[in-house]
């Protein structure tokens, strides 16, 4: 049986990659979950006001700032938000300093359908 509960999941993508925003999108709508996206940390400060996503996917390289340096600020106003790192320059000292401000799981690009499934599955128990 599964157990899967996908309405009860807000989830938030930001990314600065429109491309990547609408590939997740499209393997979160499969999986009857609707997101929400920005493309600046701007953008996802001023929607985090108003929204309690569950699941947040947070790119690191964004046009006004690092994703990691945005990690605090999430876990202070949402500390039950599940962070997923997302980004295309993975390096071990990246990785490190991401699960150090308390990232939940950290994906490299380019990603898999299995992948982002796999993830969400765990997310969602």
């Amino acid at each position: 049986m599964n157990t899967f509960e996908p309405e009860q999941l807000d989830v938030l993508i930001i990314d600065d990659e429109v491309d990547i925003c609408y590939l997740l999108g499209s393997l979160l709508r499969k999986k009857q979950l609707q997101s929400k996206y920005v493309n600046s940390l701007k953008d996802a400060a001023s929607i985090l006001e108003n929204n309690e996503p569950e699941i947040i996917f947070l790119d690191n390289h964004l046009p006004d700032g690092l994703g990691v340096n945005f990690i605090s600020y999430i876990k202070r106003f949402h500390p039950l938000s599940k962070i997923i790192m997302i980004t295309a320059h993975d390096t071990i000292a990246d990785k490190q300093n991401a699960f150090k401000e308390g990232v939940d799981y950290f994906l490299s690009k380019p990603f898999s359908k299995e992948t982002i499934n796999s993830i969400m599955e765990t997310m969602a128990h």
